[in-house]
Order: structure tokens, then C-alpha cells, then sequence
């Protein structure tokens, strides 16, 4: 059986042998590098590798030290995250006004139906503190008068608690690479549509000025492009002639929370995998579950003509 993988992330300004000079420090301590991406966006690096320590030749606290060591020399943050480090893992859920996503959040988790605990709740917004009171959940409120949310306070909450997963619950803001790019495939994001289409901002409000028939929520991996990253799950809903924006957002919010908390669990019990930008299943051959509409529609949907019947006929 392949060992688990520890992974390594680097983020700090790009510069020359930067790369090597990590890399190198591995190899010295034998450690074997499965895989390792790179990425520069508004001129922050970001490098994420995978790596076999098995059969390394030092503690892991030597290692976190030599690569602490390291990554002050280069002026670079670095972190490490041993598969084994805690049995359970946390999650931080970062909301803006809107509960509907939270509370289906904190109803699994109180039902032992998540598989991880909700360790903080942070909000740009005070509004949904006492709900978090309510749950017993620490929030805090990084907002300013505005709404912007400080970046600084949350990448500091983030490692108080010892965050392995970042979750947008609706939460109305950008993050920055300086956050993406430390919690890669690690920030799972709902938008209220069915991306790609409508990104940004008022997804339903483009939906019902487009006239569309067929709307629907996306939840998905956090990249640095706007709604743009790899897609988990996704729910559709009709929408009558007469829909107003009150109608769409009561027959999408409750599918909002629900495709999020599916997105969650696929991404806790480890059942999804991000290749080249696309999400697949993990041990798919069983045939039980599929990503996307459930197997029902196949039943509603017809299966012909399709190309090529009609040719049985002139034979």
C-alpha cells in the first residue's frame, strides 16, 4: 500500500533557487517528492509538493525546524501537514449574512454526520455570532465598517486553529492569493449558479435577466480565478415565468446547503481528487455514486435517435 503523503507548501515573493534549494533539503534528508506544482500570481510564488517521508531520515520536528530555518533565510512562509497529525480534522467556515449554509453545516456536525469539527466561524459580519454562540463555536469578526475582511487577522485565526479546511458559506469576498495559495484544493466555495455560468457577483439577478429555464448551485475548489475552480458538486432547479428574485433565491438556497455539505463530506472521507482542473471520484469502478444529477434522470431523460440508428436501415 503507498504511504500517505506529507505535503508541503511554500508561499513567499518568486525568487531564483528558490525551488532548489527546497527540494535539496528533502533529497538530503531522503525524502522522495511525488509531486510538486508551482504557481505565480500578482508576483506571489506558490509551490505545493507531496512527499514520501516514510523512510526520512530525521524527526518531523527536525524537519519543520530545518525547513523554518530555511524559509527565514528565504524570506518565504513554509508549512508542512503530516497526513497523521490530528485524528480529526478541523474546519473553518467563513460566512458574510446569510445562515442557510451554516446551519446545515452545524446540524450535521451536531448529528456526527460531517466527519470533522467546526473549529471557528469567521465572519466579515457580526450577524451570525449567536447562531455560532448557540452551537458553542468560537466566532470571530474580522470585518471593518465596510465589510472588507483583513486578511492578516484571518490567516492568523486560521493557524490558532489549525485549520485543514476552509469553508465559503456564502461568504461575500474575495480572498486573495496570499490565502488561496496556502490552502490549496482546501477552500470550497458555493455560488448560485451552475458555473461556468453567471460568476460573480448577483448570480441569480444574471439568471432570471437572461431568461434562463433550468438555474442551479456549484460548490467548488477555491482557486485564484474567480469562480473558475474545479467544480464538486452541482444542483438545478426550474425557474417559472413569473420568478422574482425572492422565488429563485427560496428554491436555490436550500440546494445551496445542500450541494456545499455534499462538496464537504466528498472532500473529507478523502472520495475526490483534483486532476488537471477537474474533480474525479476516487474508486469510482463500484458504480454507486456519481458526481452530478442523480441516476433517476437518466430514466426521465429520452435516449433516442441519436447519430447512426438510421443507418440500420439502408443495410
Amino acid at each position: 500500500m503507498t504511504p500517505p503523503l506529507t505535503e508541503i507548501t511554500v508561499v513567499g515573493d518568486d525568487k531564483t533557487g528558490l525551488i532548489a534549494r527546497v527540494t535539496t533539503l528533502l533529497f538530503e534528508r531522503d525524502i522522495n517528492i511525488e509531486d510538486l506544482d508551482q504557481a505565480v500570481r500578482d508576483g506571489l510564488f506558490r509551490m505545493t509538493m507531496h512527499v514520501d517521508a516514510s523512510a526520512m531520515t530525521c524527526s518531523r520536528a527536525e524537519l519543520r525546524e530545518a525547513l523554518d530555518a530555511l524559509g527565514e533565510d528565504l524570506g518565504v512562509d513554509v508549512q508542512v501537514r503530516f497526513p497523521s497529525d490530528r485524528e480529526t480534522q478541523g474546519i473553518a467556515v467563513l460566512v458574510t449574512t446569510e445562515s442557510h449554509p451554516l446551519e446545515a453545516l452545524f446540524e450535521a456536525w451536531a448529528n456526527d454526520e460531517l466527519g470533522a469539527d467546526i473549529s471557528v466561524v469567521i465572519g466579515n459580519h457580526p450577524d451570525l455570532e449567536p447562531l455560532c454562540e448557540h452551537y458553542g463555536v468560537p466566532f470571530h469578526d474580522i470585518g471593518t465598517e465596510s465589510g472588507t475582511a483583513s486578511e492578516e487577522r484571518l490567516l492568523e485565526l486560521l493557524e490558532r486553529y489549525e485549520v485543514d479546511l476552509i469553508v465559503l458559506a456564502r461568504f461575500m469576498r474575495i480572498l486573495s492569493p496570499n490565502v488561496v495559495f496556502r490552502y490549496e484544493d482546501r477552500i470550497i466555495n458555493v455560488h448560485p449558479s451552475l458555473l461556468p455560468a453567471f460568476p460573480g457577483a448577483e448570480a441569480y439577478r444574471q439568471a432570471i435577466e437572461e431568461g434562463v429555464r433550468v438555474a442551479g448551485v456549484t460548490a467548488h475548489y477555491v482557486t485564484t480565478d474567480l469562480d473558475q475552480g474545479p467544480i464538486i458538486t452541482q444542483r438545478a432547479f426550474n425557474l417559472p415565468d413569473d420568478t422574482d428574485l425572492d422565488e429563485i433565491k427560496r428554491r436555490g438556497q436550500p440546494l445551496e446547503a445542500e450541494a456545499l455539505l455534499e462538496a464537504v463530506r466528498l472532500h473529507l472521507d478523502k472520495a475526490i481528487a483534483v486532476h488537471r482542473g477537474r474533480t474525479e471520484l476516487r474508486g469510482a469502478s463500484d458504480g454507486e455514486y456519481q458526481l452530478g444529477m442523480d441516476r433517476a434522470v437518466d430514466e426521465i431523460n429520452p435516449d433516442r435517435p441519436i447519430d447512426g440508428i438510421g443507418a440500420v436501415l439502408t443495410d
